[in-house]
């Protein structure tokens, strides 16, 4: 296949640009026009064009797209444009940002100056600074002269950038990024306008209740501790952080904390309220999200912009101003996401992945035998705990040991524990909930075996030397370089060292950038378990979403789900195939046991 990079260039203003917009509101916006774009066909010249829109199609229809890769730095941007206003759809997208943030952390930077920088691979010119608020028709000769060789420039150094991140590079991987970006450039999923508009007017009346309500309670909002207090007793753990003043752990209550941020998406409208308040915001994020719908659903069909390797471990993360890794469970946003006429939607999700998958690597042979044969093994460690039969363990009791078996996997100390299971609406003594992790570690013993195994392991990066960590063969620290896992990928702890806390124990800490700022972020054996297992997780969804896009169109991927386009026909089929895609074992892992739970509807929130 030929290798087509390419670049756009297109007008923006005070009033309208990518600082204002969303990538969609931008690219779909009546104000939109491409400058011009150049194109390189392998290692031939780069070659600009700009005229209209119609001599600019011609141009760009004159290559060959439909057996070419196509090769940009932020794909999601162009390829948007190729097919919103050119119907242009390449075989293959690649983008070099993706690549990146997999080879070399989410740390590396996402602009193409930062990556050549990097990498030495030229210098990236400055003249877009001197197009702003220009029409194509306002460039004089000279300027158009000097805009054509800034994108050029460009399109050459992703190009050069391209052909080094390619060397290691997975070919899964890169089908990945393909169907990420296509997710997004290429949408199906329909907006219930009418709806979105109903639902809109009910969150805003109940946002004026709850915000005349949190007027009168101004002194509790702005009290750290009653404002911790309130948020316990709604069942959410509040956040803190380390304090640069005092070195002591402090509540993370600050406009700029992202524990306090991430709870204006809580489930609970009336959290999202006091945080709201408390923040100085105006709008609940139900309402702004629901009002940016809106605004999508007059445009056209919903792009899914997801950022592939957005987290440490690998997984995709939210992106454009809309969270769909966050929509709250029952919420009308769902319901409002349609299938296209003649089609339904079928909604799969891999049931217990994370510790099915800690059981795997810890060799846990008794707990993998039950998740094999499909036992209840909520009751059978809630059966651990109470002391008394399978059989007679009730509703609560279960759901006790559902805590269990999901929250303490990877270390969990008794106070986190007891104050998960608060979150929930189970309050239990600190007593018992110590006792209740000392029956989980005793009852799997080879998983407390694992972390002690990890924290060695991360001695051996320090140290620059290898060693595996739990079952043979499956991940292995290759020195400095990170965590191999079996995509050929890595679990990467920039500068890991020991260091001495303020309470004078060595912990193991590595860099992690919030904004502009690098700060210590604390890593130990059961917190490595924990990002190798969601890393495992994440490339066996990873996986099954290239199945499944070999016969049906994938719409979207939230965490261990799959959402995706089947003919109306071709319902139980359908759903048939994606559940059966989603029980085939990784080659790297032929004895973990998959499981999912599939359902379709004419919408996303229907699907049952």
């Amino acid at each position: 296949m030929k290798i087509i990079t390419l670049d756009f260039e297109t007008y923006y203003a005070k009033d309208y640009g990518l600082r204002k917009c969303t990538t969609e509101e931008y690219i779909r916006h009546e104000q939109f026009e491409v400058i011009g774009v150049s194109v390189k066909v392998d290692d031939g010249e780069t070659e600009w064009f700009s005229g209209t829109k119609k001599d600019t199609k011609d141009f760009l229809k004159k290559l060959d797209w439909e057996s070419s890769v196509a090769v940009a730095h932020n794909a999601m941007f162009d390829m948007a444009i190729l097919n919103w206003h050119f119907d242009i759809r390449p075989r293959k997208i690649v983008d070099t940002l993706s690549m990146a943030r997999a080879l070399y952390g989410t740390e590396v930077g996402g602009s193409l100056d930062a990556l050549v920088t990097r990498f030495n691979l030229g210098v990236k010119g400055n003249e877009v600074l001197n197009a702003l608020g220009k029409r194509r028709l306002d460039f004089t000769p000279e300027e158009m002269e000097a805009y054509a060789g800034y994108c050029i420039n460009d399109t050459e150094l992703t190009y050069k950038l391209f052909g080094v991140l390619a060397k290691d590079f997975p070919m899964s991987e890169l089908n990945l990024i393909d169907l990420t970006i296509r997710m997004f450039t290429e949408p199906v999923i329909e907006l219930d306008e009418a709806r979105l508009m109903s639902h809109l007017q009910l969150v805003q009346i109940q946002k004026e209740q709850l915000m005349d309500k949190l007027s009168h309670e101004r002194e509790t909002l702005m009290s750290n501790p009653k404002l911790a207090e309130l948020l316990i007793d709604l069942g959410v753990t509040p956040p803190t952080k380390i304090s640069a003043r005092t070195g002591k752990e402090a509540y993370a209550f600050a406009k700029s904390d992202e524990g306090f941020k991430a709870l204006l998406e809580h489930e609970d409208s009336y959290v999202q309220a006091i945080v709201a308040a408390r923040m100085g915001v105006k709008s609940t994020i139900e309402e702004t999200r629901t009002e940016r719908f809106i605004s999508v659903a007059r445009r056209g069909a919903l792009p899914i912009p997801l950022r592939y390797y957005a987290a440490h471990t690998g997984r995709w993360g939210g992106s454009d101003k809309i969270n769909m890794q966050n929509l709250p469970r029952g919420s009308q946003l769902k319901f409002a996401m349609l299938a296209p006429e003649g089609y339904k939607f079928v909604d799969s999700d891999l049931s217990q992945i994370e510790a099915r998958t800690l059981a795997w690597l810890a060799e846990q042979g008794d707990l993998l035998t039950a998740f094999e044969r499909g036992d209840d093994v909520y009751k059978i460690m809630a059966s651990a705990i109470y002391g008394k039969p399978v059989e007679d363990i009730d509703k609560d009791e279960r759901f006790v040991g559902k805590t269990t078996i999901l929250g303490c996997g990877y270390g969990m100390g008794a106070a986190k524990f007891r104050a998960q299971l608060k979150t929930f609406g189970k309050d239990l003594p600190q007593e018992e909930c110590e006792r209740i992790i000392e029956v989980y570690r005793s009852t799997y013993p080879k998983i407390p075996e694992l972390w002690r195994a990890a924290s060695k392991a991360l001695d051996a990066m320090i140290s620059n030397q290898s060693s595996p960590i739990g079952r043979a063969g499956a991940v292995m620290v290759e020195g400095t370089a990170g965590i191999r896992l079996p995509n050929g990928l890595y679990l990467k702890y920039p500068n890991l060292r020991k260091v001495n806390n303020e309470e004078g124990r060595t912990e193991m800490v590595y860099d992690t950038k919030r904004g502009r700022t690098t700060i210590d972020n604390r890593i130990y054996g059961g917190k490595a378990i924990e990002n190798v297992c969601q890393a495992l997780a994440r490339i066996v969804i990873g996986e099954q979403l290239l199945r499944v896009a070999k016969k049906y169109k994938v719409a979207m991927t939230v965490h261990d789900a799959i959402g995706c386009i089947v003919p109306e026909a071709e319902e139980q089929t359908g759903k048939e195939f994606v559940e059966m895609v989603m029980k085939v074992r990784p080659t790297w892992a032929q004895d973990l046991p998959l499981d999912c739970e599939a359902f379709t509807g004419d919408s996303y929130g229907g699907c049952k």
